[in-house]
């Protein structure tokens, strides 16, 4: 049996403008742009440039089945920037979203030859028949990055007759790998850490030390890895000094040749802050990058359009279409401007919440004056919520006298020391840092030692916590940090 009911329900969900908002918050200012000069080209009703004066702006007021809410026109625009015939519009080509005073940041383009172009070019000088080139071009395809050859020689086999149909055998892959491993930069090629040092040492003029080392990664790189040192002076009945001397040489080393290439293609971030913390007489100054706040206005022509559209007589279908179109985008170009303006204001509120709350940090730059703080002491400071704050913080750098930073960085957990107080983990994580730079490299301390010298220090923390903020900072353990 069918029957219907009336429910009351309160929910709560967020508008398309409060999700966009939100988008437009957690973007950083190079990202921000891009969406500024994105929404410039799909809105036409939306415009940038300088404000005209006040009084000379424009007001009517549309009242009736289809007029529309009054509307300020604030730009100065031609009509013919819409009804050119000019494929790229002028309002594409304006490039004053900055501020006047503001520096002019832009990254140059860079082009040039990759890694794998750079070992091409030096494989093309040696005579190779064309079933050999065409192998030690599949192998130079193989290499990574880092410059080492990962996959088995039994795989490119198979790979090299499914692939090239070109069938060999392991010997001859073995004997070409070995022309690519001549290849520059040395090490390049090879199919593990050790086989990449060996390489480069062999290329080395023949000393003492050189073939000490080329001994001990051939016949001990167990021992030497794991810096079991006095077995390695057992095993080759070498002195301190001698030992000291091979470790010298393989240190000099590069583990990852392809690394070194000057020439390497990849994407390289470059990060633009988007505050700027400054101290004058003693006093923490804040500013927002100019780039956040360019200069957004409603296009004067589209209010136009709706005011013609009011004053005519007669009202055809095709007009009422159209100036529904125009109401869309006026409706559409005056939130992104609003929603801007709020993103200003939020982006500096939430700084200055985190400035002041860390206000000796950024006066000293010590980080062990960094104040315990979590996403709510922020939030509840400015009266929003810890999400909007967790956007800000994820995403956005600030240029400090101590470096650029990345917001986030200042968020930590507390704990209590032994005088009751709450401090930050980064100022243990610092005290720890520094304990272990002070260390006796021939005896590094033992994460139990560390424990016991923080927890003199004021600090009673357990051993397994000191092994968690140690590889947090990316220290290895004691045994891997000896040095003879």
């Amino acid at each position: 049996m069918l029957k219907q009911q009336l429910n009351f329900k309160l929910s709560q969900k967020l508008s398309p403008q409060q999700i966009q908002l939100m988008k437009l918050i957690q973007l950083p200012t190079q990202a921000f742009e891009q969406r500024v000069k994105q929404e410039l080209e799909e809105n036409p009703a939306l415009d940038n440039g300088k404000e005209e004066p006040k009084d000379e702006y424009e007001e009517f007021d549309n009242s009736g089945d289809d007029d529309f809410e009054s509307e300020k026109i604030e730009t100065e625009i031609n009509v013919d920037d819409y009804l050119s015939d000019d494929e790229v519009p002028s309002y594409r080509l304006n490039t004053n979203n900055y501020s006047s005073d503001d520096e002019d940041r832009q990254v140059p383009y860079a082009s040039g030859t990759s890694f794998t172009q750079h070992l091409m070019s030096q494989l093309h000088t040696y005579r190779l028949d064309q079933e050999q080139m065409e192998i030690a071009e599949f192998l130079i395809g193989s290499i990574d990055d880092s410059g080492y050859l990962r996959r088995n020689l039994l795989d490119i086999l198979d790979d090299l007759a499914f692939t090239q149909n070109i069938y060999t055998d392991e010997q001859t892959l073995e004997k070409i790998l070995k022309i690519v491993q001549n290849l520059d930069p040395s090490g390049v090629g090879a199919r593990s850490v050790e086989e990449c040092l060996l390489i480069q040492l062999k290329r080395k003029d023949e000393t003492e030390s050189v073939s000490l080392a080329i001994s001990i990664l051939t016949n001990a790189f167990d021992h030497f890895s794991k810096k079991h040192y006095q077995k390695l002076l057992s095993k080759f009945d070498i002195t301190e000094d001698q030992l000291r001397a091979a470790i010298d040489e393989i240190e000099h080393l590069n583990p990852k040749p392809g690394g070194s290439y000057a020439g390497n293609t990849k994407v390289v971030e470059h990060v633009i802050p988007d505050f700027e913390i400054r101290i004058r007489d003693g006093q923490l100054e804040l500013t927002l990058n100019g780039r956040n706040a360019p200069e957004m206005h409603v296009s004067r022509e589209y209010t136009n359009m709706l005011k013609g559209y009011k004053d005519a007589s007669e009202k055809s279908k095709s007009q009422k279409d159209a100036v529904m179109f125009i109401k869309q985008k006026l409706d559409a170009a005056k939130w992104f401007i609003e929603a801007i303006k709020q993103r200003q204001q939020t982006l500096f509120v939430t700084m200055s919440a985190i400035m002041n709350y860390q206000e000796e940090f950024f006066l000293t730059g010590d980080e062990r004056n960094l104040r315990p703080m979590i996403l709510k002491d922020i939030a509840d400071e400015i009266g929003m919520d810890v999400s909007t704050v967790s956007r800000v913080a994820n995403s956005k750098y600030v240029d400090t006298p101590y470096g650029t930073k990345l917001i986030k960085e200042f968020f930590s957990e507390s704990m209590t020391n032994d005088q009751g107080e709450e401090v930050s983990t980064r100022e243990i994580k610092k005290i720890l840092e520094m304990t272990i730079q002070d260390e006796d490299k021939r005896k590094p301390l033992t994460d139990d030692k560390l424990a016991k010298i923080l927890k003199d220090k004021g600090y009673p923390i357990a051993r397994r916590t000191v092994a968690k903020y140690r590889e947090q900072l990316d220290v290895p353990v004691a045994r891997l940090r000896k040095e003879i």
